[in-house]
């Protein structure tokens, strides 16, 4: 009888620990497997914890040392509607959807006192406040926030770029290793879609999904796959858009030894000219 317990206590601690491995995020899924890689875990945002409201606006503030935040409107709204995160004359604008679901946004500012603010679009272009929240950040280290999916990058651990990423480098030890792999994997895996390069709308968001399955995308499109492989592989990466001498543009920052290194997946593909200048706007 002893045995027996012993047996089915046994068998209830690894049923538990089953469950927990199994345990569904909002943005992916806890993988422990990662324990057997030599790559660091994977990050991926939680679920919203403390919240702080104003008018129509929800911001998690959670997980600032993370170097992210989670927004969302307080319900659901037809109107088109504007995020504006500024930390001193630092400000960057997005769209916020309005099925009032939770999207992940950076703190790519650095540390300090942000102010986040939510417009309503009233009419034609003219927008009222709807809500604003402050909020003081430290992070936990300089590049933290850019080994995270956000709204510009978004991805998840089921995604088949994450998937590909891990296939890829999952027995590299050293950044510099994987960095390498991946800018080979972008310069022979995929091709520059000029058709979409000639009819996409102003302020459409990347589309790292559909790239990485047809394996064909515009510059942020292919930028943003290429920034999901990194971060999913423990490496801090940067999706950079600006201007590659007078054309609009993005490329890809990575971050590892200390050191910037720049890689444009569009330029790796031949589907641009020599570029003189690359002039950075922002980025995600």
């Amino acid at each position: 009888m002893k045995k027996l317990a012993v047996i089915s206590a046994l068998t209830l601690a690894v049923m538990c620990l089953t469950m927990l491995a199994q345990i569904a995020m909002p943005y992916g899924v806890v993988d422990t497997a990662w324990a057997a890689s030599a790559r660091p875990a994977a990050r991926y945002p939680e679920d919203p914890g403390r919240l702080k409201q104003d008018g129509k606006l929800k911001v998690d503030v959670n997980h600032t040392s993370d170097g992210y935040f989670l927004a969302s409107l307080t319900g659901k709204s037809k109107k088109k509607m504007k995020l504006r995160v500024a930390l001193g004359k630092e400000t960057l604008t997005y769209d916020l959807n309005g099925n009032a679901t939770f999207e992940v946004f950076p703190f790519q500012l650095g540390n300090g006192k942000y102010t986040i603010s939510l417009y309503e679009n009233v009419s034609g272009k003219k927008y009222t406040s709807a809500g604003t929240i402050t909020v003081n950040v430290k992070l936990s280290s300089p590049d933290v926030c850019f080994l995270y999916p956000n709204q510009y990058v978004m991805y998840t651990a089921k995604s088949d770029a994450v998937k590909q990423a891990t296939k890829l480098c999952d027995d590299m030890k050293k950044d510099g290793d994987v960095y390498k792999k991946i800018c080979s994997y972008m310069s022979t895996s995929f091709v520059y879609d000029f058709i979409k390069a000639a009819t996409i709308k102003a302020g459409q968001l990347p589309d790292l999904e559909g790239c990485f399955k047809t394996k064909r995308g515009v510059c942020q499109d292919l930028s943003a796959v290429m920034v999901c492989m990194l971060r999913s592989q423990g490496v801090p990466a940067k999706l950079m858009i600006g201007y590659a001498d007078n054309g609009y543009h993005a490329w890809v920052i990575a971050i590892y030894n200390g050191k910037e290194y720049f890689f444009d997946p569009t330029a790796a593909l031949s589907a641009i000219s020599k570029v003189e200048t690359y002039t950075a706007e922002r980025c995600y």
